[in-house]
């Protein structure tokens, strides 16, 4: 639709008479309203955001935005509906309100837990979930970086591996991650290499990992 209407305002339209009165009304929905959903018979429409927080992304080429907000929902609707997003990651309500140690720790998916121990502070995490250091190793797989193993309250059947990514994020910067590793493992290369289906002397040969 863009395309359309820029060659339209140059007047090098490049389409036939019938193709454009139909591409005009395409121009004017999207001046209109928000997204929308062209079915037969019928057509989803929606409103415009009242609100949308964005930060740069870091060494883009384009001047490329994400979806952020530190303090709120990152879009918000007139209804009352709203997107929280971390960093260009979509999260629940309580990973910006309100992260706590209990909330990240019964959270499923890696992604909101990383996003949620960011936004409460890796060192306010370890101190609220009561974890001890087991180990910690420089990681073989991604140098500069360190491996560090921790016991976590007792009762748990898992401990927690802090690694640090192996690729570059788009802003140049590395993510750390908390893996949930067997409680057997005292080594935290033997950790690192069981993540990846192998054993820590297989993992201590890697050249890099990604």
């Amino acid at each position: 639709m863009a395309h359309h209407d820029v060659h339209r305002c140059l007047g090098s339209a490049l389409f036939g008479a019938d193709d454009l009165a139909q591409l005009e009304l395409w121009v004017t929905i999207a001046r209109s309203c928000g997204w929308w959903w062209p079915r037969e018979g019928e057509c989803a429409v929606t409103e415009r955001p009242a609100a949308v927080h964005v930060e740069p992304v870091a060494g883009s080429a384009y001047g490329e935005s994400r979806v952020h907000r530190e303090d709120g929902p990152a879009v918000v609707f007139r209804d009352g509906w709203s997107v929280y997003a971390w960093h260009g990651t979509a999260v629940p309500s309580w990973v910006v309100e309100s992260p706590t140690a209990d909330l990240i720790a019964a959270e499923p998916n890696v992604e909101v837990r990383r996003c949620a121990i960011e936004r409460l502070g890796w060192a306010e995490f370890i101190d609220q979930a009561g974890l001890t250091l087991v180990g910690s190793s420089p990681d073989p797989g991604n140098p500069g970086s360190e491996l560090r193993l921790y016991d976590l309250p007792r009762g748990s059947r898992t401990r927690l591996l802090l690694a640090v990514n192996g690729s570059l994020e788009r802003d140049g910067t590395r993510r750390r991650y908390g893996l949930r590793v067997p409680p057997w493992f005292d080594d935290p290369i033997d950790a690192a290499g069981w993540s990846y289906g192998l054993t820590g002397p297989q993992y201590a040969l890697l050249r890099r990992r990604t």
